[in-house]
């Protein structure tokens, strides 16, 4: 089985980080490939950089040279899952859905600590949308960047432990949700400091994509997720023209 794990930034060090807990998570006969978009932002922070994002993701999936049996959208709250799935015939799995839903299986109420506070109603939207948001006890902001993350993991840790301490005491949360890519390798130590369950949202949307490989299920394209209707589509900025149905 190949997955393709698709960070939805263009910093190649987070896609490897990515990757490297796709792999921690993955079963022994799972490979995993790491792709990183060939434009977009550094990091997604914002609605303008998570709609790039999306154009960005699909043009390197729809590109990458190989086969494939899943691919993971590697962007917590990003946009763009609903046109890979339009776009595939295999599953789809985004990490902000796959983390949420893990969580319900491990405690009645979770609680996201995610980034920077700009992307809290990205997130809330999300998990509305995804018909997740009921047993969310909040999301919370660390304060720190996406980059900061990686250049300076410490203080990093520091800032989710308290956000995520503060879910637990004052929301009522039993779970924590790490609502970013950027926090893989994370988990155990928050962990530890806050003695409830941490869920990767990478690390769940493995277990979700293999999952569906090995059921033999794979997204319904009888009305929602259907292939693109045949049109012209002008000014088309990726690589290649979206896998439409043919013309009769």
């Amino acid at each position: 089985m190949r997955i393709l794990v698709a960070n939805v930034n263009t910093t190649q060090s987070m896609t490897d980080a990515i990757a490297a807990q796709a792999r921690r998570a993955a079963l022994p006969d799972t490979e995993i490939v790491g792709i990183t978009p060939r434009f977009g932002a550094d990091s997604c922070e914002g609605s303008f950089e998570s709609y790039l994002a999306a154009i960005a993701v699909m043009d390197a999936v729809t590109t990458y040279d190989g086969d494939f049996d899943a691919v993971i959208q590697a962007g917590y709250g990003e946009h763009g899952r609903e046109g890979l799935q339009e776009l595939l015939d295999v599953p789809v799995v985004d990490i902000t859905e796959a983390a949420a839903a893990t969580a319900m299986y491990l405690g009645h109420r979770y609680s996201v600590v995610t980034t920077l506070d700009r992307t809290v109603p990205l997130i809330e939207d999300r998990l509305k949308l995804a018909g997740l948001d009921a047993r969310c006890a909040s999301v919370r902001a660390s304060g720190m960047a996406v980059l900061e993350l990686e250049a300076d993991p410490e203080r990093a840790i520091e800032a989710i432990v308290a956000e995520a301490e503060w879910a637990v005491r004052e929301d009522r949360a039993e779970v924590i949700v790490l609502g970013c890519g950027g926090m893989a390798e994370l988990e155990d130590r928050i962990g530890e400091r806050c003695g409830v369950p941490v869920v990767d949202g990478v690390a769940a949307a493995v277990a979700v994509a293999e999952s569906l490989v090995r059921l033999g299920l794979t997204t319904s394209k009888v009305r929602t997720f259907a292939k693109p209707r045949p049109k012209t589509v002008v000014g088309w900025p990726l690589s290649v023209q979206p896998a439409v149905e043919s013309v009769a």
